[in-house]
């Protein structure tokens, strides 16, 4: 399947798409019937840029998330992108996309309901006095282990491998069991597998979890590399329980958190991080910080796939080496270098 460029399709024609490839598509729905599942969007359980999810119920009685897009006079392609992405997927860890609604500018999503809701709300409000948004460190684990394992899944699993672009903690929804599944698939990006370096126009992502050579290429070539990126930063904040960048904090030094966790690291301090008690627990919290930073190296080749991310996770934690310092340098590259994140 081609990717195809927004600059250069600006007359994508959504229905013949959607006929040609029936195979991947989910169920379709018309928008009188998205409005009655959700007794027109009477419950709101999300808000966004994109516009609002509200909670639902399929006539047999199975409870839906419907995300409704603001109205749009775009061409759909990205909306389209995500239908097309997601049916090709099968996985526990990703998010299922039970069917959709185009009618002209009405578009709407509708995924398996996660009573969970995302990952922010249990990471990034520590304040909160109700105790199950708190989650102990064999469930953050669990978290961290089942995102890895989706996103090896859409890098090496699928026909196609599919880039994310946008993994953060807003996009990782939570079953009732607390198992994680990667959603929001509205900026990937379809990849033949014998490709190493994708062709990509502009940047794309969240601020904070990009990879540096999605918006300055001298890094080098964009690739799955670029998600592995997103996930250490993930991490970290998973970690660290408040984002990786906090103005709000008493003292200068600690503003971004990487740095000064990684000075823990190497001067073999113990680890400044909240609510680590048993000895089980600091191993776990110090195989996180390890990974994640592999995982968010400047220079993509010195990332690990996905798939020995999961392996150093499931591991020995004597077996994963502290990393080089991952910041405050830009390696010069060569073509030779880039292609090894084909790896």
């Amino acid at each position: 399947m081609i990717f195809w460029k927004k600059e250069k399709r600006d007359d994508f024609d959504v229905e013949a798409f959607i006929n040609n490839y029936t195979s991947f598509a989910p169920k379709r729905y018309r928008y009188s019937h998205v409005k009655k599942m959700t007794n027109s969007f009477a419950n709101i359980i999300g808000k966004g840029g994109y516009g609002c999810v509200y909670k639902g119920t399929l006539p047999d009685g199975c409870l839906v998330a419907v995300k409704v897009l603001k109205d749009s006079k775009s061409n759909g392609e990205d909306f389209i992108n995500e239908v097309a992405s997601m049916g090709r997927t099968s996985h526990v860890n990703i998010v299922t996309l039970l069917g959709f609604c185009y009618e002209g500018t009405k578009r709407a999503l509708i995924y398996d309901y996660m009573p969970n809701g995302s990952l922010d709300k249990f990471i990034f409000d520590q304040e909160s006095p109700d105790p199950t948004r708190h989650l102990d460190w064999k469930t953050l684990y669990k978290i961290a282990l089942g995102i890895a394992r989706g996103l090896e899944y859409l890098h090496r699993g699928c026909n196609t491998r599919i880039l994310h672009f946008d993994i953060k903690p807003q996009n990782i929804l939570l079953d009732k069991d607390f198992c994680p599944k990667i959603s929001d698939f509205g900026l990937v990006k379809l990849w033949l597998k014998k490709e190493s370096i994708v062709s990509m126009t502009g940047a794309r992502g969240t601020a904070g979890y990009i990879a540096p050579e999605v918006f300055n290429r001298n890094f080098g070539g964009v690739s799955h590399k670029s998600d592995v990126y997103s996930y250490g930063m993930l991490i970290l904040e998973m970690v660290g329980k408040r984002k990786n960048i906090d103005v709000g904090v008493s003292c200068t030094s600690e503003i971004y958190y990487p740095s000064w966790i990684y000075e823990d690291l190497e001067l073999g301090r113990d680890l400044r991080v909240s609510g680590v008690t048993t000895e089980e627990e600091k191993e776990t919290a110090r195989k996180l910080i390890l990974v994640s930073f592999w995982c968010i190296q400047m220079n993509p080749s010195d990332r690990p796939p996905m798939s020995e991310v999961v392996d150093m996770l499931e591991g020995n934690l004597q077996s994963v080496q502290i990393p080089p310092k991952p910041f405050l340098f830009s390696p010069a590259r060569s073509p030779q270098q880039s292609s090894k994140a084909s790896k």
